[in-house]
Order: C-alpha cells, then sequence, then structure tokens
C-alpha cells in the first residue's frame, strides 16, 4: 500500500461512516474507493461491509437516547434485519451481481421518492384515527427486503430503510434516522460474520477503513442532532438522488 492508497481509503472510510449515521449513502464514498486502489468488486464489496460495520454500531449508540422508547418495537425488527442479512451476504457470494446491480439505481430512485413523499403516502394509508407506528405485516415485510438488498449489496441501504420505516408510520426524521442506524448496525453484524467466514475480506485497507469509518460514524450522528429536522430531510433526498444518478451513470 501507498501513502495515497492509504489516505484515500481512510478518508473515505471517514466520509462513509458520516455519511451513514445521518442519512444512508456511505458506500457512495467507500465502494469506489476500494475499487480505486485495486481491490476486486466482490472483496471491495465485503471488504467495504466489515469496515462499516463499527460505524453503524456507534452511530446506534450515539442515538442510544431516541432508542430506548421504541424496545419491545425493534426486537422483531432486529430479528427480521438478522435473518435478511445472512440471506442477503450468501445472496452475494453465491451469485454473480453483474444483473442485479443494473437494478440498483432504479431502487433507489423508487426509494428517494417513496422517503420525498413518505408523509403523505402514509397518512393516507393508516388513516387519520391511526396511533403510533407498530410491528404491522407490511413494516416487518418491508424491512425484510431492505435486510436482504443490505446484505447483497449494502449501496443505499440506508436510504431504502428510511423510506420503508417513513412509510411504516414514523414522521419524527431524527427518531427514523435512529432506528434506522440500530437495524443497520445489525445487518452490517451478519453480513460480516457471512464474509469473513468465506474468506472474502480485503484485511489491510478493512483495518484501515475501520477507525476511520468508526470516528466518522459517531462524529455524523454527534451532528446529525443538532440539524433540523426539515433540513435533514432535504438532505437525504438529495443524497437519494445523487445515488440515483451516479448509479445511473454506472449502467451506461
Amino acid at each position: 500500500m501507498t501513502g495515497w492508497q492509504i489516505a484515500l481509503v481512510g478518508i473515505a472510510a471517514f466520509c462513509a461512516g458520516a455519511m451513514n449515521s445521518v442519512a444512508g449513502g456511505g458506500t457512495f464514498f467507500s465502494f469506489p474507493a476500494l475499487l480505486a486502489v485495486g481491490v476486486p468488486p466482490v472483496a471491495a464489496n465485503a471488504s467495504n461491509s466489515v469496515a462499516l460495520w463499527p460505524a453503524s454500531l456507534s452511530g446506534a449508540w450515539a442515538y442510544r437516547k431516541e432508542l430506548s422508547r421504541y424496545k419491545r418495537y425493534l426486537i422483531p425488527m432486529g430479528i427480521v434485519s438478522f435473518i435478511g442479512g445472512i440471506g442477503g451476504g450468501l445472496l452475494l457470494l453465491a451469485t454473480q451481481d453483474a444483473t442485479f446491480s443494473k437494478l440498483i439505481p432504479w431502487l433507489l430512485l423508487f426509494a428517494t421518492i417513496l422517503f420525498a413523499f413518505s408523509g403523505k403516502i402514509s397518512s393516507w394509508l393508516r388513516g387519520p384515527e391511526s396511533g403510533k407506528p407498530g410491528n404491522s405485516p407490511t413494516s416487518l415485510a418491508g424491512q425484510a427486503v431492505v435486510s436482504v438488498y443490505g446484505g447483497f449489496f449494502g449501496a443505499g441501504m440506508g436510504i431504502l430503510m428510511l423510506a420503508s420505516l417513513a412509510m411504516a408510520g414514523h414522521d419524527d426524521v431524527h427518531e427514523i434516522n435512529a432506528i434506522k442506524n440500530l437495524l443497520s448496525a445489525i445487518i452490517y453484524s451478519v453480513t460480516v460474520l457471512t464474509f469473513v467466514a468465506a474468506g472474502a475480506v480485503n484485511w489491510p485497507y478493512t483495518l484501515i477503513m475501520l477507525a476511520t469509518a468508526t470516528l466518522g460514524g459517531y462524529w455524523g450522528a454527534t451532528i446529525a442532532r443538532r440539524i433540523p429536522a426539515l433540513w435533514l430531510r432535504r438532505f437525504i433526498i438529495t443524497v437519494g438522488m445523487l445515488l440515483t444518478l451516479f448509479y445511473f451513470y454506472k449502467t451506461l
């Protein structure tokens, strides 16, 4: 590893950790950085998931006060995330992702549009007499889909999960972000075990990214709590559109 390669993956991982704790989309920084220094695509994808795992944990820890109100709600969602993450990780190791990669920009576009209009759609679906969001079959199914996607590729998982949670009835963007960080941490945890057991990780770069991504994750979560909800929502939508455009470009 040369100095510029170490600097590139380290800075990219810090930005990725911060982005994931704020709105998702951190893979937009870290995955291309691994490709740029010569790591093969599948190994880069696996290494990226391992590197961002502690960052997801630190981001969830920063939101521990918000999460303490949803213990009963989070247990079923966590179980679904655990199972879906395993399924997605095994799917990546067993299949070629060339065909699936063509679907990524469409998934991101769909998720971003859903999140942008989630308030109106959620109110229409739940009706005026609905209470707090709960573990409905729809919300669990949505989380299962997001978990499989996150275990398989991960890019845009945060945006998809934000949209899914908003559609499930969560209307506080900071609350959504807190739950997203915890469930993302669970998905990353199980995919890490899967990729490490399969020997698919490039450890020299991964160890560098582990340290800087963790710092970025905690810093990003701390900053996100100080951002007005409207600004954060607009930022999330902007990130989703940028990711969509980037992956549409990649498929050309």
